[in-house]
């Protein structure tokens, strides 16, 4: 073959290998597209950070799934295939997905103004029965938390702020913050990450402290949270495993730059004492 034809046919493998593997897999997530500090449509929040630096890891092109944060809706979008993973969900105990090591653990935790000098640690703290407390609560039950003050006596002075709040408001889950912000409530019992971001930008300074465990007390006041595939999906799964490790500082650090208050997993146990 002569030269000039041989560098033709190399030119022509070139490029049909380049058509063929130059294709970059797209990586789908579910999120929602509402919900700061996690995720929302403009990719401001920490999640979607986190899946842009996932996704270029992997040499994927990033891919949005938007759906409202409801367990039922997640259920069907997310086992009907429509992406290939979902961010911010809890590490153990979730039936919906396989999920990876933890990504961090936070705490639920106390927020109120800092003027007022508010200084509760645990549910136990008596004086919680004379100040209004603003919760989250679901649609299809109680949650954890108002069952704890419910056990305690604690019920006509708790106001409930649905976590889904109005979809067609920016960041629905802002309301009890906010509810602290404007006095409605004297003090919040809401999810570290939520808590911690909307804190940091409000106009008022706002005290947020993070709830420790009680012997009395069922509710566990810490959670690990980690990044849910498909059952079986062990490829991605030790993918995202690996990612996990290789950025621990880098995500500790946007973690941070959100707020969110990190509790070292080693420490969980800690109490009140």
């Amino acid at each position: 073959m002569c030269l000039a034809c041989r560098a033709v046919v190399v030119i022509i493998v070139a490029l049909a290998s380049a058509s063929a593997f130059g294709q970059t897999k797209e990586l789908w997530v579910c999120a929602d597209g509402n919900d700061l500090p996690f995720s929302n449509v403009h990719g401001q929040g920490f999640e979607n950070k986190l899946a842009e630096i996932v996704a270029r890891d992997l040499g994927r092109k990033l891919q949005y799934v938007w759906w409202p944060t409801s367990p039922r809706f997640a259920a069907r979008v997310f086992r009907n295939g429509a992406c290939d993973m979902i961010m911010g969900v809890p590490s153990k105990g979730y039936e919906l997905a396989d999920t990876t090591q933890p990504y961090y653990t936070s705490t639920y935790v106390f927020v109120s103004k800092r003027a007022r000098h508010l200084a509760f640690h645990s549910f136990d703290d008596p004086s919680l029965k004379t100040v209004k407390i603003g919760l989250h609560v679901v649609s299809d039950g109680f949650t954890p938390a108002a069952q704890e003050l419910a056990n305690r006596g604690i019920v006509r002075n708790v106001v409930g702020y649905n976590i889904f709040g109005n979809l067609g408001t920016e960041n629905p889950s802002a309301n009890l913050v906010q509810a602290v912000e404007h006095g409605e409530v004297d003090v919040a019992v809401a999810w570290g990450p939520q808590a911690g971001y909307f804190a940091q930008t409000s106009p008022v300074p706002l005290a947020v402290t993070p709830i420790c465990p009680s012997a009395h007390s069922n509710f566990p006041v810490t959670f690990s949270i980690g990044m849910g595939v498909h059952h079986g999906d062990d490829s991605l799964l030790g993918l995202l495993n690996q990612e996990i490790r290789r950025r621990q500082k880098d995500i500790r650090s946007l973690l941070r730059s959100y707020g969110v208050p990190l509790v070292d997993r080693a420490s969980e146990s800690r109490s009140c004492q």
